[in-house]
């Protein structure tokens, strides 16, 4: 009797283990939320240098993190905000080519994010700003009838890591997340 009843305690334990992914404290995710945004591959920016049309233009964040500018070239993008990277242009174009250069750079277009499980239209889609994890899976044609529409795991690099959190649908979305769409049980 008691070689059945500690059988079942471990069957117990080991099936309480499995039930649960690895999830991240919800804080980290909390404090993402408030930072700045920080760009990454995928990200589009629009550089403007005042008076310097040729400078002027669109670039693409590339696989390695890095926009290339003419007279400067490659300039380090990933994991800085808009700010950062106007003054590392300014910097850069202070030596020996412009006197007083005057820069602004704003992001033209969003890396886009993913959504995966449970939905009609699993994949990639283009981000929108003020999106919410609702949002993101009515864009990829909504929940199946055995998506679980209580809550959804959202995954976010948050230090270069990728971190794995249970968040509700009404929880704000950002360039690059995947939302993943877990099949109910019942």
């Amino acid at each position: 009797m008691s070689r059945i009843l500690l059988c079942l305690a471990v069957s117990l334990a080991t099936l309480t283990g499995c039930s649960q992914p690895p999830y991240v404290d919800a804080s980290r995710f909390t404090a993402e939320l408030s930072a700045p945004y920080q760009l990454g591959s995928g990200d589009r920016l629009r550089v403007i240098v005042f008076g310097q049309d040729q400078l002027t233009n669109s670039y693409a964040i590339d696989g390695a993190g890095d926009i290339s500018m003419p007279l400067i070239g490659l300039l380090r993008a990933q994991g800085l905000t808009t700010v950062q990277v106007a003054a590392s242009i300014d910097s850069r174009l202070r030596q020996g080519y412009l006197r007083d250069p005057k820069v602004s750079v704003e992001v033209e277009a969003y890396r886009p994010f993913y959504v995966l499980g449970e939905v009609g239209g699993s994949g990639q889609y283009p981000y929108v700003n003020g999106m919410t994890a609702q949002n993101a899976i009515a864009i990829a044609g909504g929940f199946t009838p055995r998506g679980d529409q209580s809550s959804v795991n959202l995954t976010r690099n948050i230090d270069g890591r990728p971190m794995t959190f249970a968040v509700p649908l009404t929880y704000p979305v950002r360039p690059g997340d995947t939302i993943t769409v877990r099949e109910r049980f019942f």
